[in-house]
């Protein structure tokens, strides 16, 4: 897993971290001032980069949370079964498959042998984003 490490004060909009293990874009950064017995806190709200599902976390700004590095690169659709999608990398020419419901909703209707499609390796899951 792929993943490095970030202060949760420095978390933007439209950043990525891992939230639950699962990577997740941020959509909302909310952050508290310090009080009287603690420290400043953040929260942070993402929608999962893989199955779209919401989730939050609670932080002090300056503690360690994970970030996932992104690996985006080019392959060529093989084959089309019923619950997956045989791809080809177009780097070193190796398949591997992706399950149908780790396509974006975009690259669905599209999906044909012989398309190159942009694939996303976050965190050890691999989706595809988009036809080329």
């Amino acid at each position: 897993m792929s993943t490095r490490t970030a202060s949760a004060g420095d978390i933007k909009e439209g950043s990525y971290i891992m939230i639950d293990n699962m990577p997740c874009r941020v959509v909302e950064v909310e952050k508290s001032k310090t009080g009287k017995h603690g420290s400043a806190k953040a929260r942070i709200v993402g929608i999962g980069v893989i199955d779209g599902v919401k989730r939050t976390i609670v932080v002090p700004t300056d503690a360690a949370v994970e970030v996932p590095v992104i690996e985006k690169f080019t392959a060529q659709v093989i084959s089309i079964t019923g619950d997956s999608v045989q791809l080809m990398d177009l780097r070193n020419y190796q398949t591997f498959e992706i399950p149908s419901n780790y396509i974006e909703d975009e690259a669905k209707g599209k999906l044909e042998p012989g398309v190159q499609v942009e694939v996303w390796d976050v965190a050890g899951y691999r989706k595809i984003m988009r036809t080329r």
